[in-house]
């Protein structure tokens, strides 16, 4: 089968909220672009979720948002990209048309570790499921076999910022707890990174209760410098970027409910449509 090769918004999809940080950097610095932005806030959280089902879920998102036209899918989630993104890669996009792409936020994490830190001691905090996939100490070994990585998990950060508490003493509590812990496991560390999209909302807090020398990398710059580089390096592709700076929102959830948790990640008001696919 041939595919004729299609114009239209860049895809963005994650299993809630936290994307919403990965698109609020990439309009930022993108701002010309068409944006689709996907949330399975019905079905989230994917964390605690088996590879297969997040793969399974993951690919649905995926068919939808080739369906509406988009050339162009970025897995702004840890869990979707640590746990389908390489198989979806490897195994589908023959199948479902492969002039498309599908992109990650692991991958360009790991890249820009190399200019961040000074002495190799990396401490990565993420959701459980990003945690135990393993996938940024496997990214690390292959990209930086010479860097130390530490891995924590966080299971109480995602509640804390969905349920608008980012800012409360509890949350004060619960980073404190999880920043300690991982400090323990390295005090070395100089370069924390954020492994998960909803955690720029706790950076305040975070920057607080970590040593100052510290750096704390959020991945929605580095996903949006890393796609502005690979935009130049594919003309081909840039060129089936449809450009009237629009973003549509879609959710899987009651759009009133996707609305008004989502200003809460971008600051301003927006409104979404529910899908079923």
């Amino acid at each position: 089968m041939t595919h004729r090769p299609q114009t239209g918004p860049i895809g963005v999809f994650d299993s809630g909220y936290g994307g919403l940080t990965i698109l609020r950097d990439v309009r930022r610095l993108l701002p010309g672009y068409d944006y689709m932005y996907l949330g399975d806030n019905a079905r989230a959280p994917y964390g605690t979720r088996s590879f297969d089902v997040v793969y399974r879920f993951t690919l649905e998102a995926v068919k939808y948002l080739f369906g509406q036209g988009c050339p162009l899918v970025i897995l702004a989630c840890n869990t979707a990209s640590a746990k389908a993104l390489r198989t979806i890669q490897q195994c589908d996009l023959e199948k479902l048309d492969p002039t498309r792409r599908v992109l990650g936020v692991i991958r360009p994490t790991v890249e820009a570790l190399g200019t961040h830190t000074l002495n190799g001691h990396i401490g990565i905090l993420g959701t459980p499921g990003t945690i135990n996939s393993r996938s940024y100490d496997i990214e690390i070994a292959k990209l930086w076999p010479e860097f130390t990585a530490s891995t924590h998990a966080c299971p109480m950060w995602v509640p804390l910022v969905e349920n608008g508490e980012a800012s409360s003493p509890g949350a004060d509590y619960f980073v404190r707890q999880e920043t300690s812990a991982l400090f323990r496991t390295d005090p070395d560390i100089d370069t924390v990174v954020l492994a998960c999209t909803h955690y720029p909302l706790l950076l305040d807090k975070i920057r607080e209760n970590v040593p100052k020398s510290a750096k704390i990398l959020t991945q929605g710059e580095i996903v949006a410098s890393s796609l502005f580089g690979y935009l130049d390096r594919h003309p081909e592709m840039e060129s089936r970027l449809t450009r009237n700076a629009t973003t549509q929102f879609l959710t899987s959830e009651h759009p009133d409910k996707f609305s008004a948790a989502a200003t809460i990640f971008l600051g301003h008001d927006i409104s979404a449509s529910h899908v079923e696919y």
